[in-house]
């Protein structure tokens, strides 16, 4: 019986980074997601505005919350490389996932014809969310926060990570000229 819970617990030793990581983004999305739903409920049912307009402008509120909550929280141990370098890779990357997420509002509203369905069009809304949100994981880890050099996030590669490495800080031209 001690063999599945040290199997169990070397897995968790294996992936905490990425499991502590994932958890923060989580709870950071869900916030994300209580916005969205707000803002797209504020402009859709109650100022009349067209759903994907609504939801255009409800994921843009909402990306500006995420953006902060990821880059100070979900993503602080990861490399800086500048803000204005990460908010057009975040923006850039989140212009696709909003693409994702009104694909699935229109595809609901138009090819469907739910649009008079309101929980048709939240289920779309959220599916989408959904959808966009595990391209979004992904593509913070691979473009925006990128692992710091000499394997420091090398839970993604299988090599176990210290719990509470101090956050990296920002590469500035100063700092480069000082190495």
């Amino acid at each position: 019986m001690r063999q599945p819970v040290a199997l169990t617990r070397a897995q968790y030793e294996r992936f905490r980074s990425l499991i502590h990581e994932f958890a923060k983004f989580a709870v950071i999305g869900v916030a994300g997601v209580f916005i969205t739903n707000a803002v797209y409920d504020l402009l859709y049912l109650h100022l009349g505005l067209g759903p994907v307009t609504s939801t255009t402008i409800a994921t843009i509120v909402a990306t500006i919350a995420s953006y902060l909550g990821n880059r100070y929280w979900s993503f602080r141990d990861r490399q800086r490389t500048g803000v204005p370098r990460e908010i057009v890779i975040f923006a850039v990357l989140n212009g696709i996932g909003l693409l994702i997420q009104d694909a699935a509002v229109a595809f609901n509203y138009y090819l469907l014809g739910l649009g008079h369905n309101k929980a048709a069009g939240f289920i779309a809304l959220n599916a989408g969310i959904v959808l966009a949100t595990l391209f979004r994981f992904w593509s913070y880890r691979q473009f925006v926060w990128v692992a710091p050099p000499g394997g420091g996030a090398g839970h993604a590669e299988g090599r176990p990570c210290p719990a509470d490495r101090p956050p990296q800080p920002a590469l500035t031209p100063d700092r480069e000229r000082s190495r």
